[in-house]
């Protein structure tokens, strides 16, 4: 399915560095493509398809195993955003800087590696690109070794401690003045540590080295798959790839469940002291242990990479054409390269001398700057929406991090790997051509942003939080989202309103804290700590009533497990349907420029996804959440921490709305791209049909000549080829 004529590989070829292990691992492999002045045999030429088809599923098997190491990491990422701010005390617009330090990464030599390195050795740049990957997966679970313990917030009375202290101060007397010492000596002491470092700079780096090192496994491996394919069977090995990539993120996310359910500090404390359970917002899982998995699974992918050769040989079909036909119609003649000869020895200062005449080339393309302009958008909607998955449903419909993570790698992502494989099928069974593929998808993206229009109708209310959402007497009206958290109930407590220690009334309230709810007196210790004489809880009962409350939030609506289901449901067709144009617009983008810029165009493209949407739609998406938090935790030395409760239908709209419109404008790109497309391919078919050549516009006779007219964008599904796999 891709192309790429011979004389482009001789014009890449420099000092072979080909060491004895591969030549004899891969001797029918390392055949130069180079024009042969005698016949071959029928049976040489047998053995030399056999030899190109077995070294292509090598590599195939390698890279899609790479695609899996570093989708696992990056997925992982996704799952642990929630437990990084809550471990660090930072707000969603910080975690979103650290989130697209993997796009400045990737920016740093993006350019670089995609134009030297496809004419370098491409297999092993990918191996050295593994290595610098886990490393940066390792520095990223280094903070935990070297910070202090984990603390969260909770009042004295609920620890496992001797002294009994009433939730509410309403004398200092009652508190021992050894025991106010003590806590604050150790406050203190924490404000210094913490003080003193910036632990989640490191979590930085090492996404940062996370991107450097993955910067060549796309725009290299795909190319490398492009030139020595088959060229029928060319997008059926990228779907292959691209699927079994999606694999991944399924693991990544369910390796997210098992560590968010295991306590961060795991192995260095007394589990049985805790006083809270994961289903507490201030729970702070594992995060780390998942880092040194993926980290070791990225070490072991890189190896087969060192010992693959630089060159396969070329396919019987493609050594005499350097395009296909269809692929001629959007390239113009006129500005073709002269290659040079197959023995010819290309420098470094020779390859620098092309780059600017290739960028111009490249950028004077309108096909390919309005696909690009459609992409930035369209990514820049999609990566908002992951990245901030996993927090919308834990806050809009109250679930763990664990369960969160777990519905998303078990049902979200199997959708996304269906619909891109689908996408490729489809492909295949109609035979769609280039102006097909940009069809589908631009379809695929209307249908799904049309269905990310019922999600504004699956919301749940917020919760019931005295002093935040609802008064202290049950009103539901608010005057404003900051409001005291004081009130007459609690006047005669030394409350503080930074404190988040929530605990759920007997009717149905949450309070910011035992002593805002004006607790007189608890029984039990840690997560078993119940509170009686409770004056706020009271306002609402009966005087026969206890008032008392227990630890923890109150749960949310009776309606809002039902509007989870729906969500689910909902987003898994999205999902899908988003899905299926994921692969036809790769195709596209590959199919519309001259074949020797292949590498320089998907690097440019990565490039200006990482830049223009990677790198600004975590941060952006995190300042526009972080508007609708109704309450921010403090940290230990003073300065807001990470938000403990956001505004539900705020947040609502605020995370969908800006995915939908930035998906609503990516579309009217993708027409733009349409357009152009039928416009240069119309006056390509009158000229062909005037000149009574095979292979018009018509459906018809696309279908019939198929494989005579070496149409591209065509994926073949054999089973027992998904066997060999």
């Amino acid at each position: 399915m891709f192309f790429m004529f011979s004389g482009l590989e001789a014009e890449y070829t420099m000092m072979e560095i080909s060491p004895k292990e591969n030549t004899q691992y891969f001797s029918n492999n390392t055949i130069l493509p180079v024009d042969r002045s005698s016949f071959k045999s029928e049976s040489s030429a047998s053995k030399e398809k056999q030899s190109c088809c077995g070294g292509i599923k090598i590599f195939l098997g390698a890279l899609s195993f790479v695609y899996f190491a570093k989708a696992l990491s990056g997925s992982y990422l996704k799952s642990t955003i929630t437990q990084i701010e809550r471990r660090f005390d930072i707000p969603s617009s910080l975690v979103g800087v650290i989130d697209g330090s993997f796009e400045i990464g990737n920016l740093l030599t993006i350019i670089l590696v995609s134009y030297f390195g496809a004419k370098l050795h491409r297999p092993r740049i990918i191996g050295a690109g593994c290595l610098i990957m886990s490393a940066g997966t390792f520095l990223i679970a280094m903070p935990q070794f070297f910070m202090g313990r984990y603390r969260y917030e909770r009042f004295p009375s609920t620890m496992n401690s001797t002294v009994s202290i009433s939730p509410c101060l309403q004398d200092k007397s009652q508190t021992p003045l050894s025991a106010l010492e003590k806590s604050q000596a150790k406050i203190n002491a924490g404000c210094e540590k913490e003080a003193g470092s910036s632990m989640w700079i490191y979590v930085l780096l090492g996404n940062l080295l996370r991107g450097i090192g993955e910067t060549p496994i796309q725009p290299l491996g795909i190319t490398y798959i492009d030139d020595y394919a088959i060229e029928e069977d060319a997008a059926l090995y990228i779907g292959c790839v691209q699927t079994l990539a999606i694999i991944g993120p399924i693991f990544g996310f369910l390796l997210g469940s098992l560590c968010a359910k295991l306590y961060v500090d795991i192995g260095f404390v007394d589990l049985d002291s805790l006083t809270i359970t994961h289903k507490d917002v201030q729970w702070v899982g594992a995060w780390w242990l998942g880092y040194l998995i993926a980290g070791a699974i990225s070490v072991v992918a890189g190896i087969p990479f060192w010992f693959l050769p630089k060159h396969l040989p070329k396919p019987e079909g493609r050594k005499d054409s350097s395009t296909s036909s269809e692929q001629s119609k959007f390239i113009t003649e006129d500005n073709k390269e002269q290659h040079k000869s197959c023995h010819q020895q290309v420098k470094i200062g020779e390859m620098a001398k092309d780059f600017l005449p290739s960028l111009k080339n490249l950028f004077g393309n309108p096909v390919y700057i309005l696909y690009l302009c459609a992409s930035i958008l369209h990514f820049n909607s999609l990566i908002g929406m992951v990245t901030y998955k996993p927090k919308y449903i834990e806050q809009q419909y109250g679930q763990t991090s664990s369960k969160t993570n777990f519905v998303i790698g078990l049902i979200n992502i199997p959708a996304v790997a269906f619909g891109i494989f689908s996408g490729g099928l489809i492909m295949k069974k109609f035979r769609i051509s280039v102006l097909g593929a940009a069809k589908l998808s631009l379809g695929s993206s209307f249908f799904g942003y049309l269905l990310l229009l019922s999600l504004f109708a699956m919301g749940c209310e917020n919760s019931d939080v005295a002093g935040l959402t609802v008064s202290y007497h049950g009103t539901k009206q608010m005057s404003g989202y900051e409001q005291g958290l004081f009130s007459d109930c609690n006047s005669d407590c030394m409350c503080s309103q930074n404190d988040w220690d929530p605990i759920c009334g007997e009717n149905g309230i949450t309070y910011v804290s035992a002593c805002l709810a004006g607790c007189q007196a608890s029984n039990g210790s840690g997560k078993n700590t119940v509170f009686f004489n409770c004056s706020c809880v009271g306002i609402l009962e009966s005087p026969s009533r206890s008032s008392s409350a227990v630890m923890g939030p109150c749960q949310k609506g009776n309606e809002c497990p039902k509007m989870f289901l729906y969500f689910l449901v909902t987003s898994v067709i999205t999902s899908y349907t988003l899905s299926i144009g994921g692969t036809p617009g790769y195709m596209l983008l590959l199919r519309c420029i001259k074949p020797h810029l292949k590498s320089f165009a998907l690097g440019i493209y990565t490039l200006a996804v990482r830049v223009l949407a990677g790198i600004p739609a975590p941060v952006y998406f995190g300042v526009a959440i972080d508007t609708t938090c109704l309450k921010w935790g403090s940290k230990r030395c003073g300065g807001r921490g990470a938000c403990r409760l956001y505004h539900s239908s705020t947040l609502r709209y605020m995370y969908l709305g800006l995915t939908l419109v930035l998906g609503t404008m990516s579309i009217f790109f993708s027409v733009a791209v349409l357009w152009v497309l039928r416009k240069r391919s119309a006056p390509q078919d009158e000229t062909l049909s005037a000149n009574g050549e095979r292979g018009t516009c018509v459906t018809n006779s696309r279908k019939d000549n198929f494989f005579n007219s070496d149409h591209l964008i065509q994926t073949t599904y054999w089973p027992e080829k998904e066997t060999r796999l």
